[in-house]
């Protein structure tokens, strides 16, 4: 097992999710102050769920001997229109699967963090299918139905 492969991996999605934990939070926060409460519930809920994946990541770093850092986040625009958000969101989320899957492939020797990934991967597929599934429903019943449904 390549304890230094595994380091990496989990400082890189340490690194990265807790950036992107961050923009949910503050646009969760954006679209509850815009009157869609639910929706900004979701991004809300979705941060505290992936500073979970955050800690777990980090308890497994230092579990094999790693130092963990803390890496500077880039700014991000945040985005107003919640269909445009979703879109946005989206463009991120399907390469970041694929960044995992790629990832796990190089921890598979590591038991131990190939299974936190593979729970993670699941986790990340279930935020991927329901942004498609909120694009399809938009298109289905249209723009100002959907963002009804998320006051």
């Amino acid at each position: 097992m390549s304890k230094q492969k595994s380091i990496d991996a989990l400082q890189f999605f340490v690194t990265h999710l807790a950036e992107g934990a961050m923009v949910h939070r503050q646009q969760g926060m954006v679209f509850k102050s815009q009157g869609f409460t639910k929706l900004g519930q979701k991004y809300l809920d979705h941060f505290n769920e992936e500073m979970g994946w955050v800690e777990k990541f980090t308890e497994r770093m230092l579990d094999l001997g790693g130092e963990l850092k803390f890496e500077g986040m880039k700014s991000r625009d945040l985005i107003c229109d919640p269909i445009e958000y979703v879109k946005a969101d989206l463009a991120i989320q399907e390469p970041g699967v694929e960044l995992l899957m790629k990832c796990m492939e190089g921890v598979k020797d590591d038991p131990t963090t190939y299974d936190i990934f593979k729970d993670y991967l699941k986790d990340e597929e279930e935020d991927l299918y329901w942004s498609q599934e909120a694009l399809e429903i938009i298109e289905k019943i249209g723009v100002q139905n959907w963002l009804m449904k998320q006051m």
